[in-house]
């Protein structure tokens, strides 16, 4: 509204000095550029928008094509990573909830409830209390001396180098204000992520921040960062839904002196992380280094992040677990349809498990093997909306991520510039033309913003079900439509619990 508001008055102004040209040709054009001048030192003044930091004068298009209408706003300016329309409801409600706008809307869903992809909720003619306050998940097993308590939503791994300086401030901020961890990425811990929030350390393939000079894991250099305080948790990065068995990418163009000091890498060259670890071969190794790890964080709850490629290689897992009773605290589960910068896009399109059955599986061989007492399973591909929260707890998640959400909470527009370094929000570039423009002060509040809110439209739904506790979620609350007949996730899926 205020946006409207200051819109409507330039556009007044400017008009009736229009006028005044064709009335006064001279003075009427010197109003015009004294007037235009004061709008733009503005815009580059103010701290709430970045595209008009960024783009003076003419950034106010944006307000304007949002000013007409929701539609002409998303075909001019929103777009998916592949190409097509962003959803605007999963838009909406990412600023809405960042920007603590009016949460409701008129008219009804905009959704097809007769898609066969429409998915819903059961709710009870006796729904529950709303709790006041939200559960947190501890996550923790019999061999971690400092188990942590987790929020139900949390930021998901984004790299300092793949984000921005200020992006990375704004959202560890955010993150301590609203008392939820913040995922490093696999870029190492800068001096960003030291705002005060909890952190969970990802160690990717390249050991980034604990890596030798040829690039092997660094027992030393782990030791020290794993026992900051900081450090809540650690997170071995084997995939990521975007790009499995494909390491990370960092172009060269984002890649300045102060990454490279980081990460342990030459500035300016394309920083590619190998396909695997260099410290394990099987599922032997990988919990065998889940188990130093550990030992070298003096019991912070370690754990491990993936995408489901073959099926019989996570359940060797499992087998080596209840062989070795080595287990990990907590396991990341990522689907294909997971958000990245930069992905070869062969892999982004074709490698990899859906997030849904991913996440089924994981949970399911879990329980077959009577693990999933001991283990926490986080979630993390496209978490946008409270529904998504509800479900993936309801499919057997015990908490959720989100990068996307967290990005577009910062301003992220998806101008699909991210591997070129040139970002017009800021969010998704180190070039500090367009990084000056994500004001740290303002967007930290939105981060914060964007969780408080969630949350709160989670316990509304949880409450709506008729669930008293987490514990009463379960598959048969959620229902999806398979050969034209409403099914429960229950119905569709052999469930296997404890």
């Amino acid at each position: 509204m205020k946006e409207a508001i200051r819109f409507t008055i330039i556009a007044l102004l400017v008009f009736a000095i229009l006028i005044s040209i064709i009335l006064w040709p001279l003075p009427g054009f010197i109003v015009l550029a004294v007037l235009l001048g004061l709008i733009g030192l503005y815009d580059l003044i103010q701290k709430k928008h970045t595209i008009l930091r960024n783009y003076p004068l003419i950034g106010h298009m944006r307000f304007l094509l949002e000013m007409i209408g929701p539609e002409l706003h998303q075909y001019f300016v929103e777009s998916d990573t592949d190409g097509k329309p962003i959803d605007r409801n999963h838009r909406s409600y990412i600023y809405e909830r960042a920007k603590e706008q009016s949460q409701t809307h008129p008219f009804g869903t905009e959704l097809n409830v007769y898609d066969d992809n429409y998915e819903w909720m059961q709710h009870s003619i006796y729904p529950a209390r709303k709790m006041e306050t939200p559960p947190r998940v501890v996550i923790g097993g019999k061999d971690c001396k400092q188990p942590y308590s987790a929020s139900l939503f949390n930021i998901s791994a984004m790299s300092y180098g793949a984000l921005s300086k200020n992006a990375i401030q704004a959202l560890n901020l955010g993150a301590k204000a609203g008392n939820f961890f913040h995922d490093t990425g696999e870029g190492g811990i800068s001096e960003y992520h030291l705002q005060g929030g909890d952190l969970v350390w990802e160690i990717g393939t390249g050991y980034f921040g604990c890596r030798t000079a040829d690039g092997h894991f660094d027992a030393e250099k782990f030791k020290e960062k794993a026992n900051w305080e900081q450090v809540k948790m650690v997170e071995i990065k084997i995939s990521q839904g975007a790009k499995p068995g494909h390491g990370g990418v960092l172009p060269a163009a984002k890649n300045n002196e102060e990454i490279a000091e980081i990460r342990g890498v030459k500035p300016h060259t394309d920083v590619l992380s190998p396909p695997g670890h260099s410290t394990f071969n099987d599922a032997g190794g990988l919990l065998h280094f889940v188990e130093q790890l550990r030992k070298l964080s003096n019991g912070k709850p370690v754990g491990f992040k993936l995408a489901i490629g073959s099926k019989q290689e996570f359940v060797e897992i499992c087998e080596r677990m209840v062989q070795t009773g080595i287990k990990p605290d907590f396991i990341t589960v990522d689907g294909a349809e997971g958000g990245t910068g930069a992905a070869p896009i062969d892999f982004s399109n074709y490698v990899g498990m859906p997030w849904e059955d991913a996440l089924i599986f994981v949970v399911d061989t879990l329980n077959r093997y009577n693990l999933k007492k001991d283990i926490k399973v986080i979630t993390a591909t496209k978490i946008f909306t409270a529904f998504d929260i509800f479900k993936a707890l309801c499919i057997g998640a015990d908490v959720c991520n989100s990068a996307r959400g967290m990005m577009l909470a910062l301003g992220c527009i998806q101008a699909l510039k991210c591997n070129t370094n040139e970002c017009p929000t800021g969010v998704a570039t180190n070039n500090p033309k367009f990084v000056r423009g994500l004001v740290v002060s303002e967007k930290w509040k939105r981060v914060r913003n964007y969780h408080k809110n969630i949350v709160e439209d989670f316990l509304e739904l949880l409450a709506a079900s008729g669930c008293n506790s987490l514990e009463e979620m379960n598959r048969g609350l959620i229902f999806k439509k398979v050969n034209k007949q409403w099914l429960s996730y229950a119905e569709k899926y052999n469930t296997i619990q404890n």
